[in-house]
């Protein structure tokens, strides 16, 4: 075999090789989407969810991103008239923090300090920012906009969050970091 058809016959090969590589890596990652994400991150309006024994009715959900950083929250409906609020940030493993909120709507306190005190416990500052959002369901939001953040922890698993969308005020909210096992998750088309 000469020179020429010798570069010929291993530059085919290596061609093959990279067009294999690529194929199997295009198709590992279409068949990981949709199971890899957390059920908590597939909720969309009209599911159900139930915490602790209580049921609720999702009835919006906005999508939220800073920088590469994503998370989700889905509004939620329940008997009481409370708004409610199931946050999720991480796609899944060690790192997911799902935490489900209530509105402290008569709540007279503002973000920026380092410790706020509230209902009998003191959140310290975690963090602050600034997200895009989209919104799907009934949010009371535009389809799309900004969001600002200042998120206090008190303890392991308590936590006080701020949050303005648009020009609007403050809405603050009081949650509890939950366990993804304690949920329980039907479409809305489930009779049950």
């Amino acid at each position: 075999m000469d020179g020429s058809l010798a570069f010929l016959v291993g530059a085919v090969v290596v061609l093959m090789a990279v067009v294999l590589v690529v194929v199997v890596r295009a198709r590992r990652r279409a068949a990981a989407r949709p199971t890899d994400l957390p059920p908590t991150r597939q909720l969309a309006p009209g599911h159900r969810v139930r915490i602790h024994q209580r049921e609720y009715v999702v009835s919006g959900t906005i999508r939220l991103v800073e920088g590469d950083w994503t998370w989700v929250q889905h509004l939620l409906d329940d008997a009481s008239g409370t708004p409610h609020r199931l946050s999720v940030e991480g796609d899944g493993g060690p790192e997911l923090e799902v935490v489900l909120w209530t509105a402290e709507s008569g709540a007279t306190v503002t973000p920026g300090a380092p410790t706020i005190d509230l209902g009998g416990l003191r959140y310290t500052w975690a963090e602050t920012g600034q997200a895009r959002y989209t919104a799907i369901g009934e949010t009371g939001l535009p389809a799309e906009g900004t969001m600002r953040y200042h998120d206090y922890q008190s303890g392991g698993n308590a936590r006080l969050s701020f949050e303005a969308y648009g020009e609007e005020g403050w809405r603050v909210a009081r949650g509890d970091l939950v366990d993804p096992a304690d949920l329980a998750i039907r479409p809305a088309d489930d009779p049950r």
